[in-house]
């Protein structure tokens, strides 16, 4: 059976909606075949589910939220004919913005989360009529905001200053967590560029009990339009651990964490969706009583663990 393939011309992937989007349809054939046109899709959506748990309704009605459409453009790369033994490339390129077009909505960058998707596809079809069956190849390929469509607003190189205290803690500690005290300072960048890293640094002043470990937690805060309600659900990105184990007092730890590309995207504020980030920094401290209980979800509130946690602005920058 013939086998079909979709080349683009970045390995990278990454367009942006003024450019085209270009590469080739490749067909490997044993032999020759008659077909009814090669055809390709460019489909860009904003996909969205609420699950049962988190809008407290029933299961069946996850999937429920209308998809937004992006884009839906199709063109034909080859007419009816035949395709020739061994291997066939058809060269195409379709603008991912049709000058004047129907596009339904703004251009939002690709993101993969937990309840919001937003995805491009690229399809090529090759039509081989009622005995044969159709070939089909799909691809996603990354969108990134124009450059002519960015803000000139420049990342602000001012960080926000914090500190953890047992003061500072909505939760219960341990009895000698808050009896002896602990005091960790810092900065961190709260509004960063999605090309850049998020640094700051962190310092432990003082802590009656040994540290285990400081992570930094990515959080993304996913809202969704459902009917007359809004649903948000908060979910972990990634970890960071900057410190294993105790550290010296009074010693300035740098933070440094590049940011994941599909799984982040520029905060937005949309009418029927909104996407925001947060980072965490969590400081878990050694006790016997960490090593009987069962690992659970890092934003849980433990009686070893203190956190701060900061709202994250991401921008894309020219």
């Amino acid at each position: 059976m013939p086998v079909l393939e979709i080349k683009l011309s970045r390995a990278s992937r990454i367009y942006l909606p003024s450019e085209p989007l270009e590469g080739k349809v490749i067909l490997k054939s044993n032999s020759s075949f008659s077909h009814y046109g090669v055809r390709l899709s460019v489909n860009g959506s904003v996909n969205m589910q609420v699950r049962g748990g988190s809008a407290g309704i029933v299961e069946s009605l996850v999937g429920a939220v209308k998809p937004i459409t992006i884009m839906n453009t199709i063109a034909e790369v080859r007419p009816p004919g035949r395709i020739t033994s061994g291997t066939t490339e058809i060269p195409f390129s379709i603008s991912i913005r049709q000058s004047g077009g129907d596009h339904h909505e703004r251009f939002y960058e690709t993101f993969h989360g937990a309840n919001i998707s937003i995805q491009y596809l690229l399809t090529a079809d090759v039509m081989r009529g009622y005995l044969h069956k159709s070939l089909s190849a799909t691809m996603e390929f990354i969108v990134e905001s124009d450059k002519a469509e960015l803000l000139e607003r420049p990342v602000s190189s001012e960080m926000v200053v914090f500190y953890i205290t047992q003061d500072t803690q909505k939760h219960p500690l341990l009895p000698e967590l808050k009896s002896g005290g602990f005091r960790v300072t810092g900065r961190i960048s709260t509004l960063c560029s999605l090309s850049d890293p998020i640094s700051g640094e962190l310092v432990v002043e003082n802590s009656a009990v040994p540290i285990h470990s400081i992570d930094i937690h990515l959080l993304r805060i996913e809202s969704i339009l459902f009917g007359e309600r809004i649903i948000t659900e908060t979910s972990l990105v990634q970890t960071t651990q900057i410190v294993d184990g105790d550290i010296c007092r009074n010693m300035t730890l740098p933070i440094y964490i590049i940011l994941p590309r599909l799984l982040t995207c520029p905060t937005s504020l949309a009418g029927p969706f909104s996407i925001e980030f947060k980072v965490s920094i969590v400081i878990t401290f050694q006790s016997e009583l960490s090593k009987v209980q069962p690992k659970s979800d890092p934003r849980t509130p433990r009686l070893w663990v203190a956190m701060e946690t900061l709202p994250l602005e991401l921008i894309r920058t020219r």
